[in-house]
């Protein structure tokens, strides 16, 4: 079919809805006497598809009847490429558009309405990555603005950042930690690794099916296309608006919802769907300036709500302070699955742990531990407060001491400066014996988790006595704190036996003091092979299992995850070795297949034993669902991933439900 035959002829690319907002209507480009790759190259500006009813009312009348009927068929937004030959429509191909975020929550709500698709099957149209896109914030309308121009809308978001004009210059300003916009007359493949450097792309040419726009959409980064009033000229490396001259290295804004461009810095406020996650629908529908945007609130509330409702796996947060706790259960988090108690032994308080360290005398280290009671317990109750009536899983301290020492090197140095200048250093030398004592090879593989606590008992001891006397001073302020105390790097059975019968002990003591009742569930972190493999006998002394699978990819693999990410991951990508980073999704076939032989194995000797997930993988969307699979009763990931986690579950039962029946 020729579309490059004169009047009567063109061609052009529609969509059955907007695949920017969802919106029903005419959308899509057309361009009279060219060929299909004229539309897509952004070469020549197009005009909009309600114009091909001006030239050509019988094709576009054709066409509209067609859409729907696609749209019918295929029960989603379509994307169409057509030709008109000489008057006479062909449509050439068509399949589920691509669409943006608010788009793609819109649309799945607007299909249950038309009685096209389940509430169960719109959940399965949106993904927890486009949610997370429309968490982030947009620019405040309320702030003074200057309008450069404006362009098509083409991917949505809030994007402010110096001015690059190739790929190179996008780069450099990531390396540099500086964002960036890329502006270009229109993209090609070769735009592709600025397209990711950036934090948003501009063009002067191309309508909302050009490289640019689609390229932006699947990645969610915000972009304006088609901005006419543009002029770029990347070899003089000068952008023009008028009379307006901007470089390289100017600041920007770009709007992908609205389409404009604003000259230099522009504040950003709460999207309204990050203030329904954490305020609830109300506030959301207030903060909302026009109906579109309460239709999306709307849209998001009815999917995530549904989605809560038929999901299993229950979700937990990963946090350590009371700030992070507030916010994880404002986002929907039904406890803590992790709190890292070592991060309450840094700052002003890691010197107590140098007392410990240097402690000469049982005596003396009692004391120092002591002094730390109160301090952990303050932290603890803060905590529990803020969760409430909800599970807060302990992990008892993990690393390896050194962490908590000065640098090696540095303290080295320090000394022998001292010497020198004939300062009194015998505390630092002190120090320095002691680090170099604690110095390890590989520290991850070391004195460190259960076997800190086995080394030092105090160490445990004093954490377990610090979150028995927070439970009970919440228990007798009226509250309902429920914590669970949890070992990490659990490899035998024997090292949780041991831990066990000192907590316990300790838990009667306090319970004898306060005359409450102190029973608080006691389990292990399973993040070691020996574990997983042996957990059936590690079964009969815990309450519970989390699996550490950041730790648990670490042993598998052989990967210290902060030395070989940046050292060779790349080529073991390019090689298909593995598609993404094992810390990013879970290997399934190794990682995954040791945590379901630990759930199995479980669940043979307690079938009631609740187990979870707390490494990253947590809130990645893939991971939910083989966590969904594996039969965990909840994950746990940070506060802000919580909303995904939320709908991945939700998607991962109507996954699971629909294979059953299958």
């Amino acid at each position: 079919m020729f579309g490059n035959l004169g009047e009567g002829s063109g061609t052009g690319v529609c969509f059955t809805r907007d695949p920017a907002t969802g919106h029903s209507g005419v959308y899509g480009d057309y361009l009279e006497d060219a060929q299909g790759e004229d539309v897509v190259a952004g070469i020549r500006n197009t005009l909009a598809l309600a114009d091909l009813e001006k030239l050509d009312k019988k094709s576009y009348d054709e066409l509209r009847a067609a859409m729907r009927r696609l749209e019918t068929h295929y029960r989603d937004l379509c994307d169409i490429e057509f030709t008109v030959e000489r008057g006479k429509l062909w449509l050439l191909q068509t399949r589920v558009g691509k669409r943006t975020a608010a788009a793609a929550f819109r649309v799945a709500t607007q299909l249950v309405d038309e009685k096209l698709i389940t509430v169960d099957e719109s959940i399965q149209r949106v993904t927890g990555a486009q949610l997370s896109q429309l968490m982030f914030p947009q620019f405040d309308e309320a702030a003074d603005k200057t309008l450069l121009a404006k362009g098509m809308a083409a991917s949505p978001g809030a994007a402010v950042g110096e001015i690059a004009f190739d790929s190179v210059q996008a780069e450099e300003a990531r390396a540099a930690g500086r964002d960036a916009i890329l502006v270009r007359r229109e993209t090609n493949p070769d735009d592709l690794p600025g397209m990711i450097a950036a934090v948003g792309v501009l063009t002067s040419r191309g309508g909302k099916t050009s490289h640019a726009a689609v390229v932006a959409r699947g990645m969610g980064t915000t972009c304006v296309v088609g901005a006419e009033s543009v002029t770029i000229d990347a070899a003089a490396q000068e952008m023009r608006v008028g009379d307006t001259v901007l470089r390289r290295g100017d600041i920007i804004a770009i709007d992908g919802t609205s389409g404009e461009i604003f000259f230099g810095d522009v504040p950003v406020v709460p999207s309204p769907v990050m203030t329904y996650i954490a305020d609830g629908l109300e506030p959301a529908l207030e903060q909302a300036k026009d109906e579109e945007t309460r239709e999306l609130v709307h849209a998001v509330d009815r999917i995530l709500t549904h989605a809560d409702k038929v999901r299993r796996l229950r979700v937990r947060a990963n946090s350590d302070t009371p700030e992070d706790s507030v916010a994880a259960r404002k986002r929907g988090a039904e406890g803590i699955g992790l709190c890292r108690t070592e991060h309450m032994f840094l700052g002003d308080r890691r010197t107590y742990v140098e007392r410990v360290i240097l402690a000469e005398s049982a005596e003396e280290q009692n004391a120092a531990l002591e002094a730390l009671i109160p301090l952990q317990r303050g932290d603890f109750i803060e905590i529990f407060e803020a969760m409430d009536g909800l599970p807060t899983t302990v992990r008892l301290i993990d690393p390896p001491l050194h962490e908590f020492l000065p640098d090696l090197t540095e303290l080295s140095v320090k000394v022998a400066l001292g010497k020198d200048h004939g300062e009194d250093v015998s505390r630092e030398e002190k120090l320095l014996t002691a680090v170099r004592r604690m110095h390890e090879s590989n520290p991850m593989l070391g004195l460190r988790g259960v076997r800190l606590g086995l080394k030092i008992p105090g160490l445990f001891g004093l954490q377990i006595r610090a979150i028995a006397e927070a439970y009970v001073e919440r228990k007798k302020a009226g509250g309902d704190p429920k914590p669970e105390i949890m070992v990490p790097l659990v490899g035998s059975v024997r090292e949780l036996q041991i831990v066990r019968e000192r907590a316990e002990k300790i838990l009667a003591e306090v319970a004898e003091e306060a005359g409450i009742e102190v029973d608080l569930p006691i389990g292990a972190m399973i993040e070691l092979p020996r574990a997983a493999m042996t957990i059936e006998s590690i079964t009969a002394e815990s309450d519970f299992f989390s699996f550490g699978t950041n730790d648990l990819t670490q042993t598998v693999w052989g990967f210290s995850r902060d030395d070989v990410e940046a050292e060779f991951f790349d080529e073991y990508q390019e090689a298909s070795i593995f598609g993404v980073s094992p810390f990013e999704s879970i290997d399934e076939r190794g990682v995954g297949a040791l945590v379901k032989m630990g759930v199995d194995g479980a669940h043979a000797t307690k079938p009631d034993i609740h187990m979870g997930v707390c490494g990253e993988h947590g809130g990645d969307p893939d991971s939910i669902h083989f966590f969904h699979r594996a039969g965990l009763d909840y994950v746990s990931c940070s506060p802000f991933r919580v909303p995904v986690a939320r709908l991945e579950a939700g998607r991962a039962a109507v996954e699971a439900a629909g294979d059953a029946t299958a």
